[in-house]
């Protein structure tokens, strides 16, 4: 029986207290360092092309309109910020995976009370090909809807009114997708088995989904939703489904 007790967008919130927490930061710390790190220099580079833009956009605007450039600049660098960090979370998520994947197992370990299973270094490295497998099956399932979603926004009218919405609810679940799977995967879980349980939750992970990809969408505070989704993915997978699919295991091995 799922609890449902709790939205799925105040278990992305719990995420921001789990990141505080004694003994958990350290391994917050890498895949948010390496979201730091991947987007400061890709957005120095994109800024540096934007100059040149600028540079180039200024032979063409007349020196009594160059007072412009004080609006254009501003709203030049915000929607870089919007739309890149969007995208290049993605990329993060395939560089981060396998310490994203130990984030979620402290996190389980520390909300259940169980001792955290001893990973060296070498068992991490070990883990890459699996992991690396896991993403690639999202990708591969991502895709395929998002082109077709993409191709909605060139219809008129649908491409105005339907196409946004439908985008928003795609990428909040395809968020709920990413962040949950890496404690069902900790459990060997099949991706169609995190799918299904997902649908049935659906509510529940659009809500997480929709909160993810709003923090998302905010700059310098979507440096830190990788960790927190991840913390609140776990907190979700052990307030509602972790008893269930282990109860199962145990069934099934009698």
């Amino acid at each position: 029986m799922l609890d449902k007790s709790r939205s799925g967008a105040s278990y992305f919130l719990k995420g921001f207290d789990l990141i505080q927490t004694k003994g958990l930061r350290s391994f917050v710390l890498i895949p948010l360092v390496v979201n730091i790190v991947l987007f400061s220099i890709a957005f120095y580079f994109l800024y540096l092309q934007l100059e040149q833009f600028f540079e180039y956009l200024q032979g063409y605007i007349p020196e009594f309109l160059s007072w412009l450039n004080v609006i254009l600049w501003p709203l030049a660098i915000i929607t870089l910020l919007v739309v890149f960090s969007f995208v290049f979370s993605s990329v993060a998520n395939w560089i981060a995976a396998p310490f994203n994947g130990l984030l979620a197992e402290k996190v389980e370990c520390y909300l259940t009370g169980k001792p955290a299973p001893v990973n060296g270094f070498s068992d991490i490295i070990k883990d890459i090909p699996r992991t690396l497998k896991r993403e690639w099956t999202k990708l591969a399932y991502y895709l395929p809807k998002a082109i077709g979603c993409l191709i909605l926004f060139f219809i008129p009218v649908i491409g105005q009114t339907v196409a946004p919405i439908l985008w928003f609810l795609f990428s909040a679940w395809m968020m709920a997708i990413q962040y949950c799977d890496y404690p069902f995967d900790n459990h060997k879980r099949e991706f169609t088995v995190l799918k299904a349980q997902l649908a049935q939750d659906r509510g529940c992970a659009l809500s997480f989904g929709s909160m993810t990809t709003l923090f998302t969408m905010i700059p310098i505070v979507n440096l830190v939703v990788m960790p927190v989704a991840i913390c609140g993915a776990t907190a979700l997978w052990v307030e509602r489904y972790r008893d269930s699919h282990l109860n199962n295991d145990s069934l099934a091995s009698w």
